[in-house]
């Protein structure tokens, strides 16, 4: 018996990019650290706001490469002879990636109280009616 994958299907041309993009997404989630909220802020908006405590705007970056939102943090460690008696404050680097839709854009990012949060838009394509033209023999 054959395994039947998304992209095969007849109904869905041109789809086989889904598929892999689904197992992107599944690959992409890698812990619970830190931890994030994704809201819907309008009919075309969204906020994702991560967890990020004892980080500033220098020990993070905000990246898209090929269609994912990637959130990046790294502090570095300082040795200013401090002596913890207890260290439960997590100053681990982080990577974490969201994957976009096609017609989602970026609209801004801020830091505030430990938390960065992270706007975003999307762009409702123009409903486009096309007429194909229908040809007499061969092509």
């Amino acid at each position: 018996m054959t395994k039947m994958t998304l992209g095969s299907h007849p109904f869905l041309l041109g789809f086989e990019q889904l598929e892999r993009l689904v197992e992107r997404t599944a690959k992409s989630d890698t812990g619970g650290y830190p931890p994030y909220n994704i809201e819907q802020t309008s009919a075309t908006g969204y906020r994702i706001t991560l967890a990020v405590a004892g980080f500033g705007e220098d020990d993070l970056s905000i990246t898209v490469e090929d269609r994912q939102l990637v959130v990046r943090g790294r502090q570095d460690e300082c040795d200013d002879d401090r002596i913890f008696l207890h260290r439960g404050i997590a100053a681990r680097q982080f990577q974490r990636t969201f994957v976009l839709a096609d017609g989602v854009e970026i609209a801004g990012a801020r830091i505030e109280n430990g938390l960065l949060h992270v706007d975003l838009n999307r762009e409702v394509p123009e409903p486009v009616v096309r007429t194909i033209e229908i040809s007499k023999g061969r092509t």
